[in-house]
């Protein structure tokens, strides 16, 4: 019996340290919650394509549209749309000190995950460093383009988190 005692007492500590994460989702930063809306891109007139970004960040998920605009056609005709199309991502992020973390996948219009179709498809993995907040204001630096986007505030959320499915 006393050769027992020391593996239950083991078998007890290490099942009382275990610790099940919530069933409820994060609340995110809270200064990014709402939709963000990117200003007019830096000469744009003169590029040769360039995407404006909209972020909604909702508690700890994070929902991306894309509109580009391209005078060259890198994509096949029946993806070209003469030059103008809108892409989507959705996941979830994180923020620690000045950098933004996002982890999703590229969706269709509803936001639902894209397998295949026009344009990029797959994992979204994305990191931004946080150039400026306010109230108002918010700049991103892309660490894979070193492209500042500049957005403004549309509209602000408020976050309640919901159980996770």
């Amino acid at each position: 019996m006393s050769k027992l005692f020391p593996v239950f007492f083991l078998l007890l500590l290490l099942i009382s340290s275990c610790k099940f994460n919530p069933n409820v989702q994060d609340k995110g930063t809270e200064y990014l919650q709402g939709i963000w809306q990117e200003n007019k891109i830096e000469y744009q007139d003169q590029l040769l394509q360039y995407t404006a970004h909209t972020f909604k960040f909702s508690c700890d998920s994070f929902y991306i549209t894309f509109n580009t605009k391209s005078k060259v056609n890198i994509y096949p005709d029946s993806c070209f749309n003469n030059g103008i199309w809108t892409e989507y991502a959705k996941g979830g992020y994180v923020v620690q000190n000045d950098t933004l973390f996002l982890s999703g996948t590229y969706a269709k219009s509803n936001f639902k995950q894209k397998i295949s179709g026009c344009y990029r498809n797959g994992q979204y993995l994305e990191t931004y460093i946080i150039k400026k907040h306010s109230a108002d204001r918010l700049y991103l630096e892309g660490l894979q383009q070193h492209q500042l986007i500049k957005m403004s505030l549309n509209q602000k959320l408020i976050c309640n988190p919901k159980p996770v499915k």
